[in-house]
């Protein structure tokens, strides 16, 4: 398998050459029908997801009907979280090996785990409105979240900088700080009073069995779609690079 090792030069202290195909199995027809039995798959699970959180699941007596955006809010952030730690490795990866295949792959991974970040700072204001009377407060949890959003809108500000070797390696340490803040959140309702709810799942008072059923429906659902996005945005940063290796070469 091709590899591509960025190293810049004495010449090019600053740039680097693209190459062609550094994960060479994605290039794979087989892996092309896999990409889309992922996408159809999603497409699937997030339709009986819908069906499941709108009619199976019972109305929570609190909150009533509002609490149906749990079953998408608490998945998009889950689907975020795992994104980011993607991002932390291939960027630790890529520090150590520098290797543009593990750039690629954190800032696909950084790009899609922003998308649902996004989602969970939409969901959580309409569920916020019925269940605290405002759309925004600054509670711990929510805080640290919407930091979390800034530091990875900031990673992807300066990936559209100039394509040098050293813009990547600024990149790749500020995902891995950026990680930090991920299990700041998590831990949050415990380090600090908050109004934000733990999940309890298992335990006594928790959701129910047709609750639960329906979150881990709409956890796998959203996994699913992730797997698919993953796989069609490395393709395409892969296909850029060979684009742009050709187009190189050719001057």
């Amino acid at each position: 398998m091709a590899t591509n090792h960025i190293a810049a030069t004495a010449a090019e202290p600053t740039t680097h050459k693209s190459v062609g195909v550094y994960w060479k199995f994605l290039d794979d027809k087989k892996i092309v029908w896999i990409a889309r039995g992922f996408g159809i798959a999603a497409l699937l699970n997030i339709a009986v997801a819908l069906y499941m959180a709108l009619w199976y699941a019972p109305t929570e007596k609190t909150m009533g009907h509002a609490q149906r955006i749990f079953y998408f809010h608490v998945p998009s952030a889950w689907i975020a979280f795992f994104a980011f730690f993607i991002v932390f490795i291939a960027s630790v990866l890529f520090l150590w090996r520098r290797e543009r295949k593990w750039d690629a792959l954190a800032l696909s991974a950084a790009e899609i785990g922003v998308i649902f970040t996004t989602l969970v700072l939409l969901t959580g204001p309409m569920w916020a409105k019925v269940a605290w009377g405002a759309f925004w407060v600054w509670d711990a949890r929510l805080t640290t979240t919407l930091i979390l959003w800034m530091i990875y809108v900031g990673y992807l500000m300066l990936r559209g900088t100039a394509d040098t070797e050293r813009r990547s390696r600024f990149a790749a340490v500020l995902a891995i700080v950026g990680f930090l803040d991920v299990p700041i959140i998590y831990f949050s309702v415990q380090l600090w009073r908050t109004q934000h709810p733990e999940l309890l799942v298992t335990q006594s008072g928790g959701l129910t069995p047709a609750m639960t059923q329906t979150l881990m429906t709409a956890l796998l659902s959203f996994t699913l779609l992730f797997i698919f996005l993953l796989i069609e945005r490395v393709r395409l940063e892969q296909a850029r690079d060979q684009v742009n290796f050709l187009r190189e070469t050719a001057e």
